[in-house]
Order: C-alpha cells, then sequence, then structure tokens
C-alpha cells in the first residue's frame, strides 16, 4: 500500500492492486535492461525457481489483460473468443483506463529518481492552479540598544508567492488491430514506453528550467554564486560552504553528469587512483572534501541525432534538504481517447494520452554553478 498514488488506489481498489504492483516490478525489470537503472525487481517466481524478463512480460500482459476485463465488466468472457471482445467498445475504454492508471502508478517515483535532488513534486485537481509561499530566508538584525530604550526599530518580513499553472500535453499513437489479434503487440511494453517518454519529457523540461536558474546566478569575484573561469578546488569548497552557509546549515551536494564529476579531483596532481577506488568504478568520487557528490543521469536529446541534453561542462551545488529549487506540478490523472479500429480504413486504433504539469522556480534556496 506505501507509495501508490490516492487516484490509482481507488481505481484499483485494495483487492485488484497486485496487478499494479507486478507492474511497478516489470517496470524496474524494464528499467534495468533499458535505462541503465539499478533498480530492485523479483528475480524469482513465488515457487523459488528463477524467472526471466520475457516470461515476466508474457505473465504482465495476461495480468493487465484481466484486468481490463475487469474494469470493462465482462462477466460472461467464455462465452465470445478474444478476437470477438476486442471490438467491444467497453473493452477499448477500459483498456485505455487501465494504461492511464499504470502511467500514473509509476511516474511520481520514476520522475524522483530523476531530478528529485531539485525538485519538489505537488498533485493538484483538474482545473487547480498550485501557490508556492516563499519564506524570507534573512534573520532579525540584532541591535545594541541603550538600558532606557523600551524598541528599536522594528523589523517584519513578508513572504512572497509564486504560482505555476499546469499545461496539458499528448502522446498519439496507434495500435495495429490485426497484431493485437495476433497477439504480436505487447501491453506491458507499450506503457512501459509511454511512461518512459512522459518521464523523459518531464526532465528535460525540468532541466531547462534548472539549467536557466542557475545561469542567472551572479558572478562577483570571491563571493559570486557562479564561477565561469573553470574548476578549482577552492572555489567548489567555497561555494559549498557559500549554499551551507545560506541555506541555514543544510549541506551542500554537488551535482553533475558523470562526465561533469571527473573534474571534482584535488588541485595537487601528485596522487594515485586504486583499482579498487571508486574513482575506478564509477568514474568520480561519491564525497570530495566533506561534501556528497551525486551524478545526474543523462538523457537523450531527441532533437539532434546522438544528442545528450544535460550539459557536460558544469557543476551544480544544491542542498536537496532544504528548500527544493523547481517545483512540478501534475494536474488530475492521466487521461485517454481512444478511436474503434474499425474507424479507420487500415485498421489501427488510435489512442492519445493526456497528462498536464507545469514547472516554475519558487525557492528561497540558495545554490551555485561551476562553469567548467
Amino acid at each position: 500500500m506505501n507509495k501508490v498514488p490516492s487516484n490509482v488506489l481507488s481505481f484499483a481498489t485494495e483487492k485488484n492492486l497486485p496487478v499494479y504492483l507486478k507492474f511497478r516490478d516489470y517496470w524496474n525489470h524494464y528499467m534495468s535492461i533499458n535505462g541503465g537503472k539499478k533498480l530492485d525487481f523479483a528475480t524469482t517466481k513465488e515457487d523459488g525457481t528463477p524467472i526471466s524478463f520475457s516470461e515476466k512480460e508474457d505473465q504482465m500482459n495476461s495480468a493487465l489483460k484481466r484486468e481490463i476485463l475487469r474494469v470493462a465488466q465482462i462477466q460472461n468472457f467464455d462465452e465470445f473468443a478474444l478476437e470477438q471482445w476486442a471490438t467491444h467498445p467497453m473493452v477499448s475504454w477500459a483498456t485505455f483506463a487501465v494504461v492511464s492508471a499504470m502511467i500514473d502508478m509509476i511516474l511520481p517515483e520514476s520522475i524522483i529518481d530523476s531530478i528529485g535532488a531539485y525538485t519538489e513534486i505537488r498533485n493538484i485537481g483538474w482545473g487547480d492552479s498550485a501557490a508556492f509561499n516563499v519564506k524570507p530566508r534573512d534573520l532579525f538584525v540584532v541591535s545594541k540598544h541603550g538600558r532606557g530604550q523600551r524598541s528599536v526599530e522594528a523589523r517584519k518580513q513578508f513572504n512572497g508567492q509564486v504560482t505555476i499553472l499546469p499545461e496539458m500535453r499528448e502522446i498519439s499513437v496507434q495500435v495495429s488491430f490485426y497484431k493485437v489479434l495476433a497477439g504480436l503487440e505487447s501491453l506491458a511494453d507499450f506503457v512501459a514506453k509511454a511512461v518512459r517518454s512522459i518521464d523523459v519529457q518531464v526532465t528535460i523540461d525540468a532541466y531547462d528550467a534548472f539549467a536557466a536558474a542557475m545561469a542567472a546566478l551572479p558572478t562577483t569575484a570571491t563571493t559570486g554564486l557562479r564561477v565561469s573561469t573553470g574548476y578549482t578546488q577552492a572555489d567548489l569548497v567555497r561555494l559549498c560552504q557559500q549554499v551551507t552557509a545560506w541555506n541555514g546549515g543544510a549541506k551542500a551536494v554537488v551535482l553533475g553528469t558523470q562526465l561533469a564529476l571527473v573534474s571534482v579531483l584535488p588541485d595537487d596532481a601528485n596522487y594515485r587512483y586504486m583499482l579498487e577506488s571508486d574513482y575506478v568504478k564509477i568514474g568520480y568520487i561519491r564525497t570530495a572534501f566533506g561534501y556528497d557528490v551525486m551524478a545526474m543521469p543523462q538523457v537523450a536529446d531527441w532533437t539532434t541525432p546522438w544528442g545528450m541534453k544535460l550539459s557536460d561542462d558544469y557543476l551544480w551545488i544544491v542542498s536537496p534538504s532544504s528548500q527544493k529549487l523547481l517545483k512540478l506540478v501534475f494536474e488530475g490523472n492521466t487521461l485517454s481517447n481512444t478511436s474503434q479500429p474499425f474507424q479507420n480504413s487500415n485498421l489501427t486504433q488510435d489512442a492519445t494520452l493526456w497528462k498536464s504539469w507545469g514547472i516554475g522556480v519558487a525557492t528561497n534556496a540558495t545554490s551555485a554553478a561551476i562553469n567548467l
């Protein structure tokens, strides 16, 4: 029951929740193979025998079909062949209703893995907007005064407020009716790819907002929060100290792509790498000069052949335990709009998945950047 979105729980009910939990396991296995992420997933069946990904996909497709028929409220399934039920309008609706619930089941956790270090996520209802109060980080001035004075100049602080309005995004896909009948279309793989598509787009939107905010940081010598003259150990430690101090003691963390983090080394060149060291095993140092170092997963830039979205030229210093720099707002749940296969001359079924979100900068926390 833990980490299950409320809309998924109400849609599936506690009795039918295992199929959605099974899809979470399938997703973790899928991303461990296709996304390069180290996620936990089942490696054995209930009887203890090993289970492969292909076996798990077959089981997931069977479980999804049973859940679709349940949602479509088909009680007399054995009276007709599956090919006949596939043309039932309730089955078409139920298919993408279940797909939408699966997306909502996985998406929040997947997004947190990618951008959770600098992004706070909030879910709101349809037609709502999200207002974030930004409290001043300044402290009150402590004044000297005479023993015969009742008070000094009064101090008052005011909260700021940032409003984020979600925008609708859509994914339109086509499924071949004949391939569905022949069992050549994997519904489980389709849902996983839909989740991954939304995950990547949200990550790109968040990174663009994050990079733009960091590029606007001041570059004043010795006290600025952005260094544009290359990496030095002294600059990194200074910025980590500044970010930690100005965030009320919340420890700074160094972020960057794996390639960027290669630069986080002592200025002294007289060091050696042990074969068992983190630098050799993972390509960067996990802890440098008393501060944690975290690699940001790289994202493909689909607008450029073989391009990468995240810049390898920057190190970012943030305090994840303080107020997050970005706010990500999801509006409502995932919706779908489907057509019937016999409406199209080529017997394809069109489906559009709708997801609404908005991203904005709303924080009182301090952050810093180094241009390598």
